[in-house]
């Protein structure tokens, strides 16, 4: 029995969502199938099992015209004739009185469809004569139906997921995270020798970066944090001699919601030691090439690399979308002896210069249109009737402009770029939803990030500094001198993976000498060492040169299906607000349960009205 179904997988391979035809996934549908009371899945059947009896279970997808059962597992879909006979008419009401969504067992014959009855569903060509059901249990009425085609609310699909789980596209983004993980694995372990490694989750608070949650102890005061990511354990497995160490980490941030983040999120964190730059990203392209799912385009190795400098300058952000042009161009020699006051003023600040971008096809008219963009992101328009016509020529020709663009100017210091930046993307958006294609919505353009600034002033006082990713980074060896003497002009070695505009991995080398560790903590960034004793007491200990990646999972595989969120891509996501609308979570605990935390709550005014 088992070869028989292993030679018929062979023979036409296992097809179901996102499923690709690989030995080990049809020797593990032959496994799953042996295992449960069912001979088949839904989706597998073709007209070579035209003859053959089977069983299959699933749910009632819907009734047509009392005739058929459309039946529906996770591989697909199959259509059950209900036998018209007398002595068959008690499994034909028991169908027929069925509502959707019911689990049933049924046995029967496969067959071909009648001629001109086939559809281009994979099991388009056969249907199954039942010959017996078993009504496993009857579903309530829903609240929505578990169609591709019929619109829920974000809020309503978190709320009843378990159903919005069974739905097609669900069903494809879980096992197609489930085959990259699988593959992510093999690559790391079987290819390369990483151990996986689990870090605990009950940590301790550090310095810098997001907000973390806080979970109470029993004793007094004392509270566990929950890790950000395993930053540190990693780097104290690179003390330990591990050499190569990865894990699927979970990883938490006390943060508002956004569709590209989470409260909880996966990362694939990797730490490497004796490394650098180019070792690591050479092992993301391969990893990223390894895991790719068969049914996109392949990856082309190596991907591109810009400095954090060029990325500004040419895009005003730092993961630019390089699907399309529309860069950013200096043209502030076009206004070298302008009249135009605001303009004067822009150029005669330090670092003050005039950018441009031009939007092919975003004028209103035949003409080309400029606009100024103001600092506060308003539009003045038209600039045009400001500006002498030889001047208006000479911009034209540079920005090589033709009869209906549009260009947007901004003047200012270098922080003009990102405004524009955003402009950048906004304009992409706003042609495509007028119908004009800008990007390839199938392209996968990936590009990687480097030389950012080591250190970035803090918003809230500039004459202070903070770590623009974290205070683990190493400076690029030609900086290095620099960093006890003018460490804002440090570059670290940091490098970003982007794809498509977002940004879906981060690394770096890290500090391996303990003095230059408690000088950045210390003295540049004015935190407490005392936090980061262990670490500091580490890496004093014969730290090797080490140095890792971390990729966003959820991110990743949101890009590759083309969901507009990270929630598309998780089983159990939080909702916009980081609540969990199935269980309503968080939730309140009583006072008697916080006493033995030591920990009294004080309820703003308006608990006490909605209790």
């Amino acid at each position: 029995m088992l070869l028989v179904g292993w030679n018929k997988r062979v023979q036409r391979g296992f097809p179901g969502p996102g499923w690709k035809n690989t030995t080990q996934q049809i020797i593990m549908s032959v496994l799953n199938i042996d295992l449960s009371f069912r001979s088949h899945t839904c989706g597998e059947l073709r007209p070579a099992d035209v003859g053959e009896e089977v069983t299959l279970c699933g749910w009632v997808q819907y009734l047509r015209q009392d005739l058929f059962v459309i039946m529906r597992d996770f591989s697909g879909l199959a259509q059950i004739l209900i036998p018209q006979d007398e002595d068959k008419m008690n499994l034909k009401t028991a169908l027929c009185d069925l509502p959707p969504e019911s689990v049933i067992r049924v046995k029967g014959t496969v067959r071909l469809r009648p001629d001109g009855q086939e559809n281009k569903m994979p099991t388009g060509e056969i249907e199954v004569l039942a010959e017996s059901v078993e009504i496993l249990n009857v579903c309530r009425k829903l609240p929505f139906e578990i169609k591709d085609f019929v619109k829920k609310s974000e809020s309503l699909r978190m709320q009843y997921r378990y159903l919005d789980l069974r739905s097609s596209q669900m069903q494809y983004n879980l096992r197609l995270r489930s085959q990259l993980v699988m593959k992510m694995r093999e690559y790391l372990c079987n290819v390369h020798g990483f151990v996986d490694v689990e870090t605990p989750t009950l940590f301790k608070r550090t310095p810098g970066g997001a907000k973390e949650f806080v979970v109470p102890s029993r004793e007094p005061g004392r509270f566990y944090s929950l890790p950000q990511s395993p930053q540190q354990f990693k780097q104290l497995l690179m003390v330990a001699g591990i050499d190569r160490y990865f894990q699927l980490a979970r990883c938490y941030r006390d943060e508002g919601s956004k569709p590209d983040r989470q409260p909880e999120f996966t990362q694939v964190d990797i730490e490497m030691s004796f490394v650098d730059q180019a070792g690591i990203r050479g092992l993301i392209e391969g990893l990223v090439q390894y895991s790719w799912p068969v049914e996109k385009d392949p990856v082309s190795t190596p991907f591109p690399c810009i400095t954090y400098e060029k990325a500004m300058k040419d895009y005003g952000v730092d993961k630019p979308d390089t699907r399309f042009a529309m860069k950013l161009m200096d043209i502030s020699k076009t206004f070298h002896n302008t009249e135009i006051e605001f303009l004067k003023d822009a150029l005669n600040q330090p670092g003050g210069c005039i950018q441009a971008i031009c939007i092919p096809d975003g004028a209103v008219s035949t003409e080309v249109s400029v606009v100024l963009v103001k600092a506060d992101g308003a539009l003045k328009s038209p600039l045009n009737r400001l500006m002498p016509a030889s001047a208006k020529q000479q911009l034209l020709q540079m920005a090589q402009a033709r009869p209906g663009d549009l260009l947007l100017i901004s003047a200012g210091t270098q922080e003009c770029r990102p405004l524009l930046g955003k402009l950048r993307l906004q304009c992409a958006e706003l042609l495509e939803g007028s119908g004009v294609a800008v990007r390839d919505p199938s392209a996968f353009h990936f590009l990687w990030v480097v030389d950012f600034p080591l250190f970035l002033p803090k918003e809230e006082d500039p004459d202070q500094l903070e770590s623009a990713h974290h205070p683990f980074t190493a400076p690029l060896p030609e900086d290095a001198h620099l960093l006890y003497s003018l460490p804002h002009k440090v570059r670290g070695q940091h490098y970003d993976l982007v794809l498509n505009g977002c940004e879906i991995g981060g690394g770096s080398i890290r500090i391996h000498k303990a003095s230059d560790q408690q000088h950045v903590l210390e003295t540049i960034l004015k935190e407490d060492p005392s936090l980061l004793s262990h670490l500091l007491e580490a890496l004093d200990s014969g730290a090797p040169p080490h140095g890792g990646i971390a990729l966003g999972l959820d991110r990743f595989l949101s890009i590759i299906v083309g969901a507009p969120s990270i929630r598309d891509v998780i089983a159990f996501p939080k909702s916009f607000r980081g609540h969990d609308l199935m269980s309503r979570a968080p939730d309140f605990v009583s006072e008697d349960e916080l006493k033995s935390y030591h920990i009294a709550v004080n309820w703003p005014y308006i608990k006490a009205h909605i209790c």
